[in-house]
């Protein structure tokens, strides 16, 4: 009669060696992220002049009042100064690249004078280890642009925060945005774009 085969050495070698390889495949490439979805909403913060907002004025006149000479002109208040407003240097669309990507992504400078990447309504696949990153290469369509963005300078932002929605980034106090052209939602761990925008100066 013949030996069980779950009894056998190399049965069971082979079974734990499967397992472990299925394990680090799993870990590897996180394929259940691609059928969820990370969203956020932060505010985004406004940009344009600011006025001055003049004060209300009554609609019953004052009662009238003796003249009074005066012995010199009243000096004038000086002018109030609006204060500085935010400003959107850059701004762009998304394109797809490995995955599907939408939406727009803005630089803006605040009126403290930092900068602050804005994406607006971004809409991509969820994936493993994903990163903003600031980049002085080109959008390029298609899959010759899928790996580019590693190839020249670029500066990571930080972890996509989600892969739904708007959200804000702030640009480290070292980094001149005029150094920078595209805007890359670049995953790490496979050296692949899933989408870009082209950043072009307003």
């Amino acid at each position: 009669m013949g030996k069980p085969i779950f009894r056998s050495p190399v049965t069971w070698a082979a079974l734990v060696s499967a397992v472990v390889v299925a394990a680090l495949a799993l870990f590897w490439f996180q394929p259940w992220k691609l059928f969820t979805d990370t969203y956020v909403d932060e505010a985004i913060p406004g940009a344009g002049t600011t006025s001055a907002v003049p004060a209300p004025t009554s609609a019953t006149p004052a009662p009238a009042t003796p003249t009074v000479p005066t012995l010199a002109p009243a000096t004038p208040a000086p002018a109030s100064k609006a204060a500085p407003a935010n400003e959107i240097l850059a701004a762009g669309t998304f394109v797809t690249h490995e995955h599907q990507t939408t939406g727009s992504a803005e630089i803006h400078r605040l009126a403290n004078g930092r900068h602050r990447l804005v994406l607006r309504d971004l809409k991509t696949s969820n994936g493993p280890d994903l990163r903003v990153w600031l980049t002085d290469q080109p959008v390029i369509r298609g899959t010759a642009g899928w790996r580019v963005f590693d190839d020249g300078e670029w500066v990571e932002l930080a972890r996509l925060k989600g892969n739904k929605g708007n959200q804000v980034y702030d640009l480290p106090a070292s980094v001149d945005p005029g150094d920078f052209r595209s805007v890359s939602i670049w995953c790490k761990r496979f050296s692949v774009s899933f989408g870009a925008a082209d950043l072009k100066t307003t």
